[in-house]
Parts: C-alpha cells; structure tokens; sequence
C-alpha cells in the first residue's frame, strides 16, 4: 500500500471518551515525533455542539490530562491543534452526510488533499453498520474522480456480538469497501510488548524448541483491571467481559503466544498463522461449557475509607443484570505443538491491580533428585509481562547458598524500558500510524473474527437459555470468584500478580 503524503482523519464519535483518551491523545504524540503525514487534518464529528475553536479548547484540557506531563508540551499541541476542526452532525441521519462531504471538501483544498480520507469509528457498535452505509450514500467510501483518494475505515472492537452478527457486518463491510481499506483495530496487538513476544520467542534458539507440549506445562493468560466499567455502562451491559475482552484481547495474546512461526513478519504471514490458532481451538461441549468458565459479577466492597460500588449499582447498568464482569476458562488447541496443554485464561473489572500479562508453567525435570531435601525445587516458570512495568521474568532453581543442599527459586529479570528508545505505551499511536501507511499487519482480519466468533458462540447460546448456570459474585477488590479456582486446581494456582513485576521476594506493590 502507498503511503499517504496528505490525509484526512475523520473521526466519529469525536466528543467522546475513547476519542479524548487514547485517540487525540496518540495523534499530539505522532506529531510530536514528526510521524503524520507532511499535510493532514483531523475532523472531528458528533452530535455535541463545538465551534473548531471550543473543539479545540476542550481537546487541549485533555491532552493535558491525558499525556504524561515531560510528553506534553504547550507550544507543540497549539501547533497540532491547528490542523484540528469539528463538524457538529449526527451519524446517523443521512441528511448530514452531503454537508459532510462539502466540509471534507473545502479542507481538502485547505492542505492540498486530494480525497484521502481515514474514518475512525469511535461510536457505539450499533452505529457500526449505519456510518458504512451513509457514507457509500454520498461516494465517500470510493476512490476520487481520477481514481485518486485512499479511503479507510478503522472499526473498533466489538466486530459483532456473535457469530451470526459478526458475519453480517463482515457482509456489510466487504459490499462498500475492499478487504485492504478495512481496519478491525485491537489495541493490544499494537503494544510493543505483544510484538517483542514474537522476537522472544522466534529470535532466541534456546526457547523456540522449548515452546510446544514436550515442555510447557500449562499456560496462564490473564488480562485484569482495577477500575469497574466508568462511564461505558450502556454499552457495557449489553456486551460483558466475553465479548468485551476474551473474544478480542484473550484470543489475540493466545494466538501470539501459540501461533506457528510466520515466513516473514508481513500482513498475510502473520495473519495466516493467527487464524490457524482459532481454527484450531479445541470446540467446547455442553459439558465444558458448564465445568470449564466460570462467569462472575462485582459487588460492593469497603476498603479502608475507600467504597467500591456493585456493578448493578453502575450508571446505566440494570439492577437486576446477569452480566459477566468476570470470565475465567480452560481451553485447548489441537494442533501437533500444543495438544494435551491447557490454556487458562480470565479478565475481570475491579480487580486488586492492573495487569496483562502470560505465564509460562515448564514441566518439572523428568528425575527430581533432591525430592528428599526440605526445598524441592519448582519447575522454572516464564512470565511475560505485557502492562504494566513490561518485562520478562524467568526463574530458575538454584542452591542456597549455606550449609546443606537447599534450593531456592532465582529469577532472571529484564523491564522493556531498558532497551530505551519509544516509550512502549503507544499502542493506538503505534496502529493509527501503520494505518495511515496502508500496513494492516497488526490489524484482524475477517476470517479471524469469523473463527473467534465460531469458537465462543456455543458458550454465549448455552448462557442464554441455561438460567441454572450461576453468575458467582465477588468483592470489588478482590481475585474474582472462589468458584474459578476449581477449574485451574488440577494444575496448581492462579498466579495472582503483583503490580511490580520485579523484586517480587521483597515486596508485592498493590
């Protein structure tokens, strides 16, 4: 794909929260480091009524709040905010769209543009498959006259609410635009960290032929946050933690932690090999359904002169909802490498820390020569450690040292900030930048979400119509659920992090 020398950035949705959090906060950052285009504008596009310079006005305030402050620097976001404007309209009345079209018009001669546009889709889902459509009605989604003018859409997570959604909105999508111009963007897989998984995995000799059921144990992938669901409880009820993280996020970091190495780190490579992983989940029955996911719900917790409120007791949230705050799973893949390795996995909201990380359990030694001594050495243990203080930590039994023979676990411990250069957090700066150069490595593809759909519909179909399976309640604040231990007891533990990922023998910082 061609490099955009000039771009427009429409962005719907774009006096909302996701759009003063994380988009304008990674566009501040991309033009800070000289990364945008040489001429760009940014339209941003809702219902609230701004003036371009009140729009303004408000998005300095949070970039303020949002940019650590030694990124952030006066002079700088006046610059950026310059090339910002506003257009107040609502999304979904296709009157609009013509005014529009004539507003894109006249910034297009404002930088010299010549119809390049990226929409962002930074709305509710269900305006997911009106946008495509309104813009298709005003030949918005169609190259220019003189067959000039890149059009791209990025789409936010959830692509769906199941298998039959999912497949109509991929229909909807691929009638008005090609394959290459849609963008299913996860946030995640545009963390640093998640990409130097493949180098640590595919540049190192000494643990590629480690990495396969001759000597992984069992696998650990846990994705938790310490704040409840904010202002989002809208969209939050409807959807739960299965659609909201383990379709998208969980299913990502198993398929980069268990993918097959790819030819070469290009768009159809990589993404061949993450679709393989979700063709290969092991389908769950009737009976795994009920034995192996524990769903849970937060309630309210007292913790010192701090209250945790419920989840039904949550703005827009119904007071009697059965929506899952919490999953927790067993999951297999059947493929030569990984048959017979269970993989467990679970997110939660109002856990006690923010987290993300993947914990690799290797097998013990095949003889344990020292099973009479007082410390019995544990089988070494990975943890890759993905937010936040990003890192590596992989432990390994060694002697104490003293008289007698007794062993203790040491860890060898590597934090990505070490290696300097970007600083690792930028994951939306990092995907809007590979959008706007026509790279969609990182980025789903159909027939991903197709297959990650296929394997957790059984589960969504079995919630609905079994009411006996029980949603288990757990304090804001604590791991979840006593009921999700049971599913990982025939293994060992939930390894329940620390926020620090070093020094852990010292102190445990939550």
């Amino acid at each position: 794909m061609k490099q955009m020398k000039t771009l427009i950035m429409v962005i719907f949705g774009g006096s909302g929260d996701l759009t003063k959090r994380k988009l304008m906060p990674s566009l501040y950052l991309l033009f800070s480091r000289k990364q945008m285009p040489p001429n760009f504008a940014i339209l941003g596009v809702a219902r609230t009524k701004y003036t371009d310079e009140s729009y303004r006005k408000h998005i300095k305030e949070n970039l303020k709040k949002y940019i650590k402050p030694q990124e952030f620097d006066s002079s700088c976001a006046d610059s950026f905010l310059n090339t910002v404007f506003y257009k107040t309209m609502d999304p979904s009345i296709a009157d609009h769209y013509p005014l529009l079209k004539q507003r894109l018009s006249q910034l297009d001669k404002l930088i010299g543009n010549p119809g390049n546009y990226l929409y962002y889709l930074a709305t509710p889902p269900v305006l997911y498959e009106t946008i495509p459509l309104l813009l298709q009605s005003v030949d918005l989604n169609k190259p220019s006259p003189g067959h000039e003018g890149y059009k791209r859409i990025i789409v936010e997570k959830p692509f769906g609410h199941n298998l039959e959604s999912a497949k109509q909105l991929d229909s909807l999508y691929t009638s008005i635009f090609e394959e290459n111009q849609i963008y299913r963007i996860d946030h995640f897989l545009g963390k640093e960290t998640v990409q130097n998984m493949l180098a640590l995995r595919f540049a190192n000799v000494v643990l590629e032929p480690l990495w396969n059921r001759n000597y992984i144990h069992h696998i650990e992938i846990t994705a938790v946050e310490n704040m409840g669901i904010e202002q989002r409880g809208g969209f939050y009820d409807k959807a739960g933690a299965l659609r909201d993280m383990v379709q998208s996020h969980l299913l990502q970091l198993l398929a980069v932690c268990a993918m097959e190495p790819p030819v070469s780190f290009d768009a159809d490579s990589f993404r061949n090999e993450v679709v393989k992983v979700y063709q290969s989940l092991k389908p769950l029955t009737a009976s795994e359904i009920r034995n192996q996911i524990v769903r849970g719900q937060y309630t309210a917790s007292e913790n010192g002169k701090q209250h945790r409120v419920a989840y039904r007791e949550e703005e827009k949230v119904d007071s009697h909802s059965r929506t899952e705050t919490y999953v927790a799973m067993k999951l297999n893949i059947a493929n030569w490498r990984w048959d017979g390795v269970p993989f467990y996995i679970r997110t939660g909201k109002q856990m006690p820390t923010l987290v993300t990380e993947i914990v690799i359990h290797f097998k013990p030694t095949p003889h344990i020569m020292f099973s009479r001594l007082t410390h019995c050495p544990l089988p070494n243990r990975m943890i890759i450690r993905l937010n936040p203080n990003e890192g590596v930590v992989f432990t390994l039994s060694m002697k104490i040292p003293g008289a007698g023979f007794n062993m203790g676990q040491v860890p060898i411990e590597f934090t990505y900030d070490s290696l300097g250069g970007v600083p690792s957090g930028d994951a939306y700066a990092r995907l809007l930048e590979d959008c706007m150069q026509g790279e969609n490595t990182l980025f789903t593809r159909s027939d991903a979400v197709e297959a990650s759909w296929r394997f957790l519909d059984p589960v969504l179909k079995i919630w609905e119509k079994d009411s006996k399976i029980p949603l288990h309640n757990y304090a804001a604040g604590s791991w979840g659920p006593v009921a999700a231990d049971r599913i990982i007891k025939a293994d060992g533990n939930w390894s329940n992090p620390c926020k620090n990922l070093t020094n852990t023998n010292l102190y445990c910082e939550l």
